[in-house]
């Protein structure tokens, strides 16, 4: 059975790359539209998702919007086949064992 990455697992951790996941490859969201989404605070949100990029799952961007700085983030494609593999072995986990036909 595969070990459950323990950088997705965190229950924060698992709710940001769950979130980044719908999105469509290469797109990113704004990071206050991504804290409302996950009813997070700033900083809580930002400890996450810097041990999200410390691993590479995810990448940040910071721009301007006019004259008013913008933070973007999206998932890497590390993060989003750490998350692939992440729910594969949870599924693994949740399958129930089926006994081995005899012959």
């Amino acid at each position: 059975m595969s070990e459950l990455d323990p950088v997705i697992h965190a229950q924060a951790r698992l709710r940001v790359v769950a979130t980044l996941s719908a999105l469509d490859d290469g797109d990113r969201i704004a990071f206050p539209r991504l804290q409302e989404l996950l009813a997070m605070t700033a900083g809580n949100l930002s400890v996450h998702l810097r041990k999200l990029e410390d691993a590479g799952y995810v990448e940040i961007s910071k721009t301007h919007r006019g004259r008013t700085p913008a933070t973007l983030v999206r998932l890497s494609r590390r993060g989003r086949l750490a998350f692939e593999e992440y729910t594969e072995a949870i599924r693994t986990l949740l399958a129930p064992s089926l006994p081995k036909e005899q012959p």
